[in-house]
């Protein structure tokens, strides 16, 4: 039985084991999930986790070395940023549809008497860019602060691109280390199927049944938006772009979708996400190490869609109507807060209440949503690694053709 299997198979068994332990045992299910569920998935999350930092510095300056050319990693850069942009901004016009088709908010009784809800303030977009720049590589390192650790490894790969030979052996170091990561990556992943059961029992079983019951049509129409922009966002892009067959990209890539389902972080998935990408995708390891971090970082599509049905559902249950203005608004603060948060916890909900102040609407409407948003955010997360790697494939096929064509002209 290969691991995407056996990952399918204890989602499924976590899944149903989470919903007949709230609904028949709920007394049984508080001490097996503190002592048993929550242990095996904080243990699966802190070994994958403990691998991030050091497997994305190492692989960004291996490859940012192995680029070579700094004008093609400046191509290579401006094709991922394109692709991530673009994509998130479908991907919240995909949401705001489905959610005025459908209506969530109009569907039920919703009390909004009471409502509290306060957000960690997001750090302002100009800030997060003046910021990537570590004072302290250290301290970046300790932090894990993803986008000053992205460019401090640029700038190491570009650093031995041009000294070359005179350190060699330094690069030989940094690829032994990428060799030791690895293995480390593939023994976490053995374990990869006790932590996703582990982790979807939690979930699922602390939200319980009647919560689900009661936003059913808010997550349904979640969860339809992000089916809809992985097949034909993602898969029209592989099959028109790359040139490859969606079908046997989503299942090359699905051991690491059911990782990012279970962890619900991107950081977290990354070592799996970039192995998976390099060995079943066949992306070489030059652009996965360089698109995948970034996009890790900085690409939300499926968040950009949580959004984007969430504003809808709030706004309709506070029966606000929103102008033409005020959609246009919303779409260009969730496609800049993707880049304005990054590395800040609970992501999602922080974008959320940017949008929200972005338009007037009130930030307290978010505890309506709060309740389920741990289930949304592990399907969201597995949708924005999914759009990192079909960047990843992209960008590689579009290369590889580029340098074909120029080996062709030369003979």
């Amino acid at each position: 039985m290969n691991l995407s299997l056996k990952i399918i198979i204890a989602l499924v068994l976590g899944a149903i084991t989470g919903i007949l332990l709230n609904l028949f045992a709920p007394g049984l299910f508080t001490p097996l999930n503190a002592y048993i569920f929550v242990p095996i998935g904080k243990i699966f999350i802190n070994l994958i986790t403990m691998l991030v930092v050091p497997i994305v510095f190492i692989s960004i300056a291996l490859g940012t070395a192995g680029l070579g050319d700094p004008k093609k990693l400046g191509r290579i850069g401006l094709k991922t940023i394109s692709y991530f942009l673009v994509t998130t901004s479908i991907a919240i016009v995909i949401g705001l549809s489905l959610a005025f088709i459908f209506q969530p908010g109009n569907v039920g009784t919703y009390n909004t008497e009471g409502l509290e809800y306060s957000s960690n303030e997001a750090p302002p977009i100009s800030d997060t860019l003046l910021n990537i720049i570590p004072k302290n590589p250290f301290q970046a390192f300790a932090e894990g602060n993803m986008l000053q650790i992205i460019v401090l490894a640029v700038l190491f790969g570009f650093a031995l691109t041009i000294l070359g030979t005179k350190v060699a052996r330094v690069k030989e170091v940094l690829e032994q280390g990428n060799d030791i990561m690895m293995f480390l990556v593939n023994l976490v992943m053995k374990l990869a199927p006790y932590g996703t059961f582990a982790l979807i029992a939690t979930a699922i079983g602390t939200q319980g049944f009647d919560a689900m019951k009661a936003m059913s049509l808010y997550m349904i129409v979640v969860i339809l938006a992000l089916i809809i922009h992985t097949i034909f966002t993602y898969g029209s892009s592989v099959l028109l772009i790359a040139k490859r067959n969606p079908i046997a990209f989503f299942k090359g890539f699905a051991p690491a979708m059911g990782v990012a389902f279970s962890t619900s972080s991107s950081n977290a998935t990354l070592p799996v996400s970039m192995s998976v990408a390099q060995k079943n995708l066949n992306v070489p390891k030059s652009i996965s190490s360089f698109v995948q971090p970034l996009g890790a970082t900085i690409n939300m599509d499926g968040t950009a869609i949580m959004q984007g049905v969430a504003t809808i559902f709030i706004a309709q249950v506070y029966n606000v109507d929103l102008s033409v203005t005020s959609l246009l608004i919303i779409v260009l603060t969730a496609v800049l807060a993707s880049i304005g948060t990054a590395g800040v916890p609970g992501v999602g909900l922080i974008m959320l209440a940017m949008v929200l102040t972005s338009v007037n609407l009130p930030v307290e409407g978010i505890a309506l949503i709060i309740g389920i948003d741990r289930l949304l955010d592990m399907a969201r997360t597995a949708v924005n690694i999914t759009g990192d790697a079909a960047c990843a494939v992209i960008v590689a096929e579009t290369e590889e053709r580029a340098a074909n064509k120029a080996e062709l002209a030369v003979k």
